[in-house]
């Protein structure tokens, strides 16, 4: 199954919510990509940019897009981004399909 980074940082409101009842968020994590046949690989809070980083599997885009869709509609988060990870098995295929593209820069003369 692929691989997802998430990057989230909480609004001010959720972190007072928190500060007054604090809760770990992890499980509440986990039960978001369980419901959708996923797994959740690691839950980590941190400094700076982002409040915080999650590692999931999940079986597919769609079903990860519902996870953060859902979890960035719950209105506790100024900002979730998620990148799809890839492993050095399905970059080795990229970069060999890629060698095969004729890419051609916005403005250069075409070649024959």
């Amino acid at each position: 199954m692929p691989l997802y980074l998430s990057r989230f940082s909480y609004t001010p409101e959720t972190w007072a919510r928190l500060t007054a009842h604090p809760e770990d968020r992890s499980q509440a994590a986990r039960s978001y990509i369980e419901s959708v046949g996923g797994k959740l690989h690691g839950f980590w809070y941190a400094f700076g940019t982002h409040d915080g980083y999650n590692l999931w599997e999940a079986p597919d885009d769609v079903s990860m897009a519902a996870v953060a869709l859902a979890i960035s509609g719950g209105g506790a988060l100024g900002s979730f981004e998620t990148t799809v990870l890839l492993s050095v098995e399905d970059t080795l295929d990229a970069l060999r399909k890629a060698e095969r593209i004729r890419y051609r820069p916005p403005g250069a003369s075409e070649t024959p």
